[in-house]
């Protein structure tokens, strides 16, 4: 019998709400589950908006918005951690159902794909910092990125970092892992979908020194005092002490073999 999914909107820490539905694909013959996930940031003064979720999550995430929105802050910025189509895919429709909304972030070509925003396009880069009151939403560094225009967020409030596809891992949906956050999901073998996701969407991390990028990363968890983790693509994390080293070891992983893609069996399991 296939489990419920786990309900969503969920809020993983004081006013930061997760968004978004599982997005079904297949590996070496297995089903895995992952997440395009969106957040809402709750300020004071105003909410902002991280990633847009996939295009085909859209409906589901606007009905969330409406549930959540009515009674906060309005909703006045959006952050697209980079231009890819599962963090962007539903830029056009957010802008337009929301006009007061700004688009916040690296702007590099959004306005050739909607002319129509292009004055409510504000370009940020690196400590950069929108405040929401009692928090701000900051763009820092990108240590594990796929475009060239990628930036990540912290929310300076709950110490939460949104790492894009730094972050990345599937889940067992048979298990009941839908909505549940990674230390929540017990029977998940995080370095093996970590590596299978780095497999399929990091190709690059096979033709480098991944010591060095595990390395700055971690330099960042401690310079930001990062307390939990919103992830684009993996459930959230929310004790970073216990979970990043298995993640670690996923990209260390998946870095070390050779790419076997979605149509070659997948990798050989971890020893």
């Amino acid at each position: 019998m296939t489990p419920p999914k786990n309900p969503m909107p969920r809020e993983i820490a004081p006013g930061l709400f997760w968004l978004g539905d599982c997005l079904e694909q297949i590996t070496g013959g297995k089903v895995y589950h992952t997440y395009n996930a969106a957040y809402l940031l709750v300020g004071t003064d105003a909410c902002a908006m991280v990633e847009t979720g996939h295009p085909k999550d859209f409906p589901l995430i606007s009905r969330q918005l409406d549930g959540l929105l009515p009674g906060l802050p309005p909703l006045k910025y959006l952050f697209v951690t980079h231009q890819e189509t599962p963090h962007s895919g539903g830029l056009g429709r957010v802008m337009h159902k929301y006009p007061d909304v700004q688009l916040v972030g690296d702007m590099c070509d959004y306005a050739l794909a909607f002319p129509q925003f292009a004055h409510r396009m504000v370009p940020l880069k690196g400590g950069d910092e929108i405040d929401l009151g009692g928090r701000a939403l900051r763009l820092v560094e990108p240590v594990i990125r796929d475009l060239r225009t990628t930036w990540w967020g912290f929310d300076t409030g709950a110490n939460v970092l949104f790492p894009a596809d730094g972050f990345a891992y599937s889940h067992y949906h048979e298990d009941g892992h839908c909505g549940l956050c990674a230390e929540e999901a017990i029977s998940l073998d995080i370095p093996e979908v970590s590596a299978v996701f780095a497999d399929r969407a990091l190709f690059w991390t096979k033709f480098t020194n991944m010591n060095l990028y595990i390395d700055r990363l971690q330099w960042l968890l401690d310079t930001l005092d990062v307390r939990a983790i919103g992830p684009t693509h993996g459930l959230p994390i929310l004790d970073p002490a216990a979970t990043v080293p298995r993640i670690k070891a996923g990209l260390l992983y998946g870095s070390a073999v050779a790419e076997m893609g979605p149509d070659a069996g997948g990798l050989a399991p971890m020893a």
